[in-house]
């Protein structure tokens, strides 16, 4: 059995769950994190020394922590050829856009942009941070839009971990209230996204109670 700690609302948890969900892994998960507390506690420092979610913990195995090495952990146990190839040149080809959408697009969106817009209130919003972050998100947004013009998940013909990395911020990004380019690709790419059963359970869910907490 595979169990999940992390509260459902953290965008690095819904990304694990996404995954779960679309290899059909059967998983419980409980709420650790922001408003559940026990971070701290001496049971999940031993899980985790870091303090943070998602953790995963499979029977008696060693629990895992940070989300990338989570989602190639259950790639490799659980995903398809197609999702996460076995030929480390195939397996390399998804690997980099799965590091990209982390580093680049992920990481530039929830700190600077969704933290900014959502979690702090509107009469502290730093308005140049933000227009400073949109910018630099969006030049790597068109990267993608220039590669989904290309087959229609971003590193081939078939859903892989490079979705799973990137496409578990487009629910939030195209929801908040900001300014976005026309970008015809990723827009059809996350109307393809937003279709997936699995995408709808695992992530595009309400993110109010996160609202103005910072």
């Amino acid at each position: 059995m595979l169990t999940v700690y992390g509260r459902a609302t953290s965008s690095n948890v819904q990304a694990l769950i996404w995954a779960l969900e679309e290899l059909g892994c059967e998983y419980t998960r409980l709420d650790y994190g922001e408003g559940f507390g026990g971070l701290d506690t001496d049971a999940f420092r031993a899980m985790n020394p870091h303090g943070r979610i998602p953790v995963l913990v499979q029977d008696d195995l060693p629990p895992i922590f940070e989300t990338g090495a989570i989602l190639r952990y259950v790639a490799t146990v659980f995903g398809s050829d197609s999702f996460w190839p076995k030929d480390p040149v195939a397996r390399a080809q998804v690997d980099q856009w799965a590091e990209w959408a982390k580093r680049h697009v992920a990481e530039g969106f929830t700190g600077p942009v969704f933290w900014r817009v959502v979690r702090t209130p509107a009469e502290r919003h730093d308005k140049p941070a933000i227009a400073k972050a949109l910018a630099t998100l969006e030049g790597e947004l068109a990267t993608a839009e220039a590669q989904l013009a290309k087959h229609d998940f971003l590193a081939g013909p078939d859903l892989t971990l490079a979705d799973i990395q990137f496409g578990h911020v487009l629910f939030r990004y195209f929801d908040i209230e900001i300014p976005r380019p026309a970008l015809p690709n990723l827009t059809e790419y996350y109307n393809r996204l937003s279709r997936r059963p699995a995408y709808q359970k695992a992530v595009m869910l309400s993110y109010d109670a996160l609202r103005d907490t910072i």
